[in-house]
C-alpha cells in the first residue's frame, strides 16, 4: 500500500467526522473539487472504492486515530502529525 499524504489523511479525518466535501474545503481553505481529488487518491492507494470504504480501511490500519470515532476516548496517534487548521472568514451580515 502506498503511503497517504498529509492532505489525504486530513480529508479522510474530516470525512470520518461526517463533513461533506464542500465543508471540508471550507475548513481547509481549498476547493470542493480538490477535496474530491484527494479522497479519490486516498481510495486508490487504500485499494477500495468509495469514501466510506477508505475511512474504514484507514481506521483498521491505524492511519486515522480511534479518537475520531464518536464516543471513543481521545488518544493521540503518535504517527499522525498535529496541524492547526486556519479559520475560514465568515461574511459580514
Amino acid at each position: 500500500m502506498k503511503p497517504l499524504t498529509g492532505r489525504e489523511l486530513e480529508c479522510l479525518h474530516w470525512a470520518s467526522m461526517g463533513k461533506t466535501s464542500w465543508e471540508i474545503g471550507a475548513i481547509l481553505g481549498i476547493s470542493e473539487r480538490t477535496i474530491n481529488f484527494h479522497m479519490q487518491n486516498a481510495s486508490r492507494k487504500l485499494r477500495v472504492r468509495g469514501r466510506q470504504a477508505a475511512i474504514t480501511v484507514a481506521y483498521q490500519t491505524g492511519l486515522l486515530p480511534a479518537a475520531s470515532i464518536p464516543g471513543a476516548p481521545w488518544r493521540p496517534n503518535p504517527e499522525t502529525p498535529l496541524r492547526r487548521h486556519r479559520e475560514t472568514p465568515r461574511p459580514a451580515p
